[in-house]
């Protein structure tokens, strides 16, 4: 399934990352996925013709062709030993193709794990020691030109991991902790998707991954690692900060350095520096803001998050002024 036309044509102009093209690698990774797809194409197109010359010779053939053709040596060598023969070779190339893709983190790599939700994804940046050092959701970032392991889990049901031009998908069970590699050749924004039906709006269940010249992503990760935002003091955020407190918005939703630690939703530390909302089917400004938390299930019908409507007009334009502050 993919996203309406209307949140597609959203992407493409808030992310520059979607649709995604599968078969337009931008990392190693992803190469070799293309790589087997053209060689598995090329042994259809071979197949395919194959049968088309029998068929033809078959039917229109001259009798001595089809006397040939009907032959039991030729019947069983075409029939069963060669499917044999192909497909083992297949499998053994794709097995030893992509075994990178799946390999245990290299001491000193970059690790972050994805857990997917119904229907979002909560991300967690991992130190040396394996714990989580920065919390974020619906959005990756990553440094350009090196392999970063990614460690996925589902939270609910069965999720689907796939960033094609990136790598290639990897189901997310629950229970169980799968390894995926990825990397991006250059910086650049690039779309993915869950690939597994979740149920509800799983069509809606984007993600973003954003590649950063190495010096680019020291900085931000320096910056998240940094004390989060002062509360504002004053002015239409320091209104929206208490109206998030009153909504009783830190039930569900972390934001570092406050009294909100729900882990229900996506953490909010750094909403307003996030290129999308509602996992990567919004440009994220103060307009959408206000949108997805008056009514989210009109935007993303299904999604778990309650729509305030109780709220003015004044409260949801504050509430968004303090949302977007958070950077």
């Amino acid at each position: 399934m993919s996203p309406p036309t209307s949140i597609r044509s959203t992407l493409a102009e808030a992310l520059r990352g979607w649709p995604p093209p599968p078969l337009d690698p931008a990392g190693p990774h992803a190469g070799l996925v293309a790589t087997l797809s053209w060689v598995l194409f090329g042994m259809a197109l071979a197949v395919l013709l194959m049968v088309s010359v029998a068929l033809v010779v078959a039917l229109a053939g001259k009798s001595e062709w089809r006397d040939r053709l009907g032959r039991e040596w030729l019947i069983w060598s075409a029939g069963l030993a060669l499917p044999i023969v192909v497909l083992t070779g297949v499998l053994i190339y794709g097995l030893t193709a992509t075994q990178a893709l799946s390999q245990a983190p290299q001491p000193g790599e970059m690790r972050v794990r994805v857990t997917g939700e119904m229907w979002w994804w909560r991300v967690a940046y991992l130190d040396a020691e394996g714990r989580p050092a920065i919390h974020d959701a619906n959005e990756l970032h990553i440094p350009a030109g090196v392999p970063v392991t990614l460690e996925l889990e589902a939270a609910d049901v069965i999720h689907s991991f796939w960033v094609p031009r990136l790598a290639g998908k990897l189901d997310m069970i629950p229970g169980r902790r799968n390894i995926l590699r990825i990397q991006a050749d250059r910086p650049g924004v690039y779309g993915g998707q869950c690939a597994e039906y979740c149920g509800g709006p799983h069509a809606l269940m984007g993600f973003v991954v954003v590649a950063h010249a190495p010096e680019d992503f020291q900085r931000w990760r320096a910056a998240r690692l940094a004390p989060p935002p002062a509360a504002p003091a004053d002015g239409l955020a320091a209104r929206g900060a208490q109206v998030f407190r009153d909504s009783g918005c830190g039930a569900c939703h972390r934001v570092a350095g406050t009294e909100a630690g729900g882990l229900a939703g996506p953490d909010l530390t750094f909403v307003g520096a996030r290129r999308s909302l509602g996992a990567g089917i919004l440009a994220n400004n103060q307009g959408t803001l206000a949108g997805w938390v008056a009514d989210s299930q009109a935007i993303k019908p299904g999604n778990r998050m309650p729509a305030y409507r109780m709220l003015s007009g004044g409260d949801l334009r504050a509430l968004a002024a303090y949302l977007e502050s958070r950077r």
